[in-house]
């Protein structure tokens, strides 16, 4: 099968095009014919050598998320997945690829009226803009600073926290990414490169801190006494680190929500669900082809993408 090697950290170019053996279903366990695989900026950190909650060894297939069709179900299996449209994590490695072996346990079968490129979207950003909305629970009325409005967790966060009847104040960086959260239905929309930007935006209820460093500092000036701020990304490069001791100063709350693993799926189902009713929409930006695994990851570390940036595996 066709996939994409990396046998050493570095920049985008060490996503290598190439072959591997076509992977075998052992107990439990269910292979996937791969239609789209999800990149995340996880992924483009762990490749250049940065901190990563991955941690295989080199020679791999990198990718934790796909999606596509049950081609072959191993022992203990239900043999009655053969044929359904299914997304899936694939423990860490193994998504760029034609096909991936993964425990059948951990699929989420692509509920109908859902298009499967769009349940890839919503794998692992629709379970973390679902837990970051329920940790925070923004109130009717209140003001929501979401940061990084045009990744695509952002992209996420801008919806849910407007279904919940929020004001949303959407902060991305130039032009073309603040229109994406206007078209989303940001009541406000800022851009956080320009001098100043926090002046702008004014005293908030909740910040979604999605960029992390001076941005993130920044914004948690911003939220008046009873607020609350959840970090979901790193955008700049590291977190913002904000003292617990800050935070009760000034009254607010430094929400850091965890879950166990099946929490994690219900907001994965949850998210599949929204979206296959209509209520919640992912905005895919980029597709690129498998072997422009290089090209995605370069593009996403540009900042030049909105929203999810997919591999289209059999285009």
């Amino acid at each position: 099968m066709r996939v994409v090697w990396l046998k050493e950290f570095g920049g985008p170019e060490v996503l290598v095009p190439g072959e591997a053996p076509d992977p075998v279903a052992e107990a439990g366990q269910v292979v996937v014919d791969v239609e789209f695989a999800n990149i995340t900026f996880v992924e483009t950190q762990f490749r250049s050598g940065g901190p990563s909650p991955f941690t295989p060894e080199l020679p791999m297939i990198p990718g934790n998320g796909v999606g596509g069709v049950v081609a072959a179900v191993g022992a203990g299996a239900d043999p009655a997945l053969v044929g359904r449209r299914v997304v899936t994590s694939t423990g860490g490695s193994g998504g760029y690829a034609e096909q991936a072996a993964v425990d059948a346990a951990g699929l989420f079968e692509v509920p109908d009226g859902l298009e499967l490129d769009d349940a890839v979207a919503l794998l692992a950003d629709g379970r973390t803009a679902t837990m970051m909305l329920r940790a925070a629970d923004p109130r009717p009325g209140e003001r929501v600073l979401v940061e990084a409005a045009a990744g695509g967790v952002g992209t996420l966060l801008v919806q849910l926290a407007k279904a919940a009847g929020a004001r949303v104040v959407a902060a991305a960086g130039g032009g073309p990414k603040l229109d994406v959260a206007r078209r989303l239905g940001a009541d406000e929309v800022v851009d956080y490169r320009e001098p100043g930007w926090s002046e702008t935006v004014g005293e908030v209820d909740v910040v979604f801190d999605g960029v992390g460093g001076d941005v993130g500092r920044e914004a948690f000036t911003l939220l008046e006494r009873g607020g609350r701020m959840v970090s979901f990304g790193l955008a700049s490069g590291e977190w913002a680190d904000i003292p617990e001791e800050a935070a009760a100063d000034r009254g607010v709350a430094l929400v850091r929500p965890t879950a166990s693993p099946e929490e994690l799926r219900g907001f994965t189902v949850s998210a599949l669900a929204e979206a296959a009713a209509g209520r919640l929409k992912p905005v895919i930006g980029q597709r690129f082809p498998l072997d422009g695994a290089s090209d995605a990851h370069a593009a996403m570390q540009s900042r030049a993408t909105v929203g999810k940036t997919l591999l289209e595996v059999r285009r």
